[in-house]
């Protein structure tokens, strides 16, 4: 049997809906993570201190049955209409980022932005305060496959426009977006998924429809998942995890108009190994999920461990009400209870 010990990993972009469901998926993620950078797109959605303070509250409770020191960081909603006192209010009950959803690009963002300009008075609060943003580069009305590379060119705008401040590209999934952060200024980061890192458009619409691999950014070409492999693989600090993992009912994913979104937090961390082993690079696993993110989020590495074993185990048909990533598949890894 073949042990590994890790740092117990962060995931800094996750989605734990509300109302019934959220104590069942708080408890998915809290099991294989320690901390996590919480998404605001619910409904209605985070755009105060006060409902913010009352998310966060029923998240940290439903932890306390998994992991009681589960840590919850907080995001907004970005949009126009806030004050520079708004973000001080958000940030003092543990708002560390602001969220940009371009208007109807994916999940709750039909009140997304459609006016990119009208939003710099509140980005430049954000750099003022030290507030992280968070951005889903897609851009809205290119076919789905340019989305995202058509959206570089205001990530590169919001780059030289705020030099201070620290911006996260979210879930990348071309090789065009992987090489424009590498080539922008070090305040410049983004994240990886689990399934970007594994998938490419063929497992989404290839030899059938697979419903619970659709999401938002859609995974594109080999050339693209190659380059995703490349920079995680590489030990590249500007590259961490944020796994994305966004729950949708069985029913929401099998009808007409599926929803977007890969519900990865039951598995991701096995996957993770087995992806980071398999490419002979697990010595660059910790940092990439428990050091580059909280070194750009500017918070303290983990101290805590886990242990990963090699032993098979085979991912239930659905968790939560949910069909997970890897659903009915036999892992090589999993954490050890």
């Amino acid at each position: 049997m073949k042990t590994i010990e890790l740092p117990l990993p962060d995931d800094f972009h996750a989605h734990l809906r509300q109302d019934a469901q959220l104590p069942g998926y708080v408890r998915d993620l809290s099991a294989q993570f320690g901390r996590a950078l919480v998404m605001p797109n619910t409904i209605p959605p985070m755009t105060t201190a006060a409902a913010i303070a009352d998310y966060k509250s029923q998240i940290l409770e439903s932890a306390s049955f998994v992991r009681p020191d589960f840590e919850v960081l907080m995001t907004f909603k970005l949009n126009p209409n806030y004050s520079e006192q708004d973000l001080k209010d958000m940030m003092a009950v543990g708002v560390v980022a602001g969220k940009y959803y371009p208007a109807g690009v994916t999940t709750n963002s039909a009140d997304g932005i459609s006016d990119f300009e009208a939003v710099f008075p509140v980005v430049a609060m954000m750099e003022k305060l030290g507030l992280v943003l968070c951005v889903h580069g897609e851009e809205p009305g290119e076919f789905c496959l340019d989305r995202e590379p058509a959206f570089i060119k205001r990530v590169e705008i919001l780059a030289e426009k705020f030099p201070k401040l620290k911006i996260v590209f979210e879930h990348l999934s071309s090789a065009k977006a992987v090489e424009a952060v590498k080539r922008l200024p070090n305040n410049v980061a983004a994240t990886f998924t689990v399934h970007h890192l594994m998938m490419t458009l063929d497992d989404v619409v290839g030899d059938a429809l697979r419903p619970h691999h659709f999401c938002k950014p859609l995974p594109k070409r080999p050339e693209d998942r190659a380059a995703i492999r490349e920079a995680a693989f590489s030990g590249n600090p500007k590259f961490f995890l944020g796994t994305d993992s966004a729950p949708h009912l069985q029913g929401k994913k099998e009808c007409p108009c599926g929803a977007a979104g890969v519900y990865s937090a039951p598995v991701a961390i096995p996957l993770l190994v087995q992806e980071f082993d398999r490419a002979g690079a697990l010595d660059k696993l910790p940092d990439f999920i428990a050091g580059f993110g909280a070194d750009f989020y500017q918070i303290p590495r983990t101290t805590k461990r886990i242990e990963v074993v090699k032993e098979s185990w085979t991912v239930p048909a659905v968790v939560n009400g949910v069909v997970p990533l890897a659903a009915g598949q036999t892992l090589e890894w999993k954490i050890r209870d």
